[in-house]
């Protein structure tokens, strides 16, 4: 089943589509490029990839999922930083990972211990700046649970939460290149998520490429896979989304109405009235039906809950009008009385009189 709704997705969603959307976005960023003053340092724009699911995850992941990319977004000269742990029973320090990152030329920039970033990047402004200073931060995979309460909101707000690196095994620069040229997901507690696919720097056909390979990538780590897609949306930072996948509605469902909906559309009981000697009290009580409203999802194929459903509505139906037949009766006999009582008082008066 999964296999043929892929192949089904795969050809709804096609390469010339995602070219379409590419190259509308790339004409509104060029009309707005020229209607805005020319900035002095040019910043590289991204390209965003936003993902709507039909169900929330079970479990909110806090680490990103890695969704590689055939052409990388974080350039090779980019500033990366690694958290080590250097507590005693880690077993590594930072002098041993600075040679390490030396002698293998691991594109690692700044190596900052547990210990240090505990006591030197208490305050606000110190967070702000470190994650302003670097583009990706890596961290050993024994203090991620850690990093939350220690790096702060600011992290989490520009989507630079470290990627978690095992450093017992040796290929550092393997696990860090891998990162580097992947999308990350971040499956949080909601039913959207925004994920980096491209960056305009590159051609319009890397483009396209990254976006496909990122759309079949995410298929694939989320829970139930194309089942649980709804839809797949392309923009720029400051731009409408354009749609590159809308998922049908299921055609399983039927919605199912009273079955006095088709026959009666509103039904108002009479008002009682009634007068006493000195008093008169007015009892007006309407209770409208409510109309249009969904009371039952069924399926199509249980087709015997329906009918039972059917015939409790017609026993309900009949047991109401018996109640209005006895209410009718009863009204009309209190307002005879009424009038016995009323003509009784007119002759009393009269032989006063």
């Amino acid at each position: 089943m999964a296999k043929n709704m892929g192949v089904a997705v795969a050809a709804a969603l096609s390469e010339l589509n995602v070219e379409k959307a590419v190259n509308a976005l790339l004409k509104w960023r060029d009309s707005q490029s020229q209607a805005q003053k020319p900035q002095l340092l040019e910043q590289d724009e991204f390209l965003y990839l936003i993902v709507s699911l039909k169900k929330i995850p079970q479990k909110a992941r806090v680490n990103p999922i890695k969704v590689p990319l055939p052409h990388p977004i974080i350039d090779d000269p980019a500033e990366l930083c690694l958290f080590i742990d250097d507590r005693s029973k880690s077993g590594i320090t930072k002098d041993a990972a600075s040679k390490k990152i030396k002698s293998e030329n691991i594109p690692i920039n700044k190596v900052i211990r547990l210990s240090k970033l505990k006591t030197d990047y208490k305050p606000f402004e110190a967070k702000r700046k470190l994650c302003d200073s670097y583009d990706m931060f890596f961290a050993d995979k024994r203090i991620i649970p850690l990093l939350p309460r220690l790096l702060g909101k600011q992290f989490f707000k520009k989507k630079k939460i470290p990627v978690p690196v095992d450093l017992k095994h040796n290929n550092w620069k393997e696990q860090i290149h891998n990162a580097c040229s992947s999308a990350m997901l971040f499956l949080g507690s909601g039913t959207c998520c925004v994920v980096k696919v491209a960056k305009l720097s590159l051609e319009k056909k890397e483009i396209v490429e990254n976006v496909i390979a990122a759309i079949n990538g995410i298929a694939e780590h989320v829970p139930s896979k194309w089942g649980n897609i709804r839809s797949f949306h392309l923009k720029l930072l400051d731009s409408l989304a354009l749609p590159l996948f809308q998922a049908m509605p299921d055609l399983r469902l039927k919605i199912l109405a009273d079955a006095d909906h088709h026959t009666s559309s509103k039904e108002e009981k009479q008002e009682v009235e009634e007068e006493e000697d000195d008093t008169s009290h007015q009892k007006t009580k309407k209770k409208k039906k409510n109309k249009g409203r969904i009371h039952d999802v069924q399926y199509m194929d249980d087709r015997e809950h329906i009918n039972d459903s059917n015939s409790e509505a017609d026993r309900k139906h009949e047991i109401n009008a018996n109640i209005s037949t006895k209410k009718k009766k009863t009204a009309l006999k209190k307002l005879c009385s009424i009038d016995i009582k009323v003509k009784d008082k007119k002759k009393k008066k009269s032989l006063a009189a």
